[in-house]
């Protein structure tokens, strides 16, 4: 008698999570870009950079406050580097064109990568 044994392989969720944090331009569409790459789970938006603590969106389109719209990135580093996120930050906004991107204009639109 011959007994067969099935061993089914299931794929976990990686514990490997590194954070990134990008400004662009406007930060919702850097999360647009961002939220199709796999690996990349979870975006938030909100502001890095500046001497206010806890900005609102008017305090930031001043412009006074030094902030940078900015993206969290919460990605998982067994599926996509932070070599890939960077490739991808460089090659989706234009780094060179000073507190603009598109349409929006101001210090807040400023490229800038930030670490934690």
């Amino acid at each position: 008698m011959t007994i067969l044994i099935f061993i089914l392989m299931v794929s976990l969720p990686s514990e490997r999570t590194d954070t990134a944090y990008f400004a662009g331009g406007c930060f919702w569409c850097t999360e647009a870009v961002f939220s199709r790459i796999i690996g990349v789970q979870d975006i938030k938006p909100g502001y890095a950079g500046g001497d206010m603590p806890n900005p609102t969106y008017r305090d930031i389109c001043t412009g006074l406050t030094g902030h940078a719209e900015t993206i969290r990135i919460v990605f998982d580093t067994d599926v996509v580097s932070y070599e890939t996120l960077l490739d991808v930050f460089w090659h989706s906004h234009d780094p060179t064109s000073l507190n603009r991107q598109g349409a929006d204009e101001g210090t807040q639109y400023r490229s800038a990568i930030f670490y934690n």
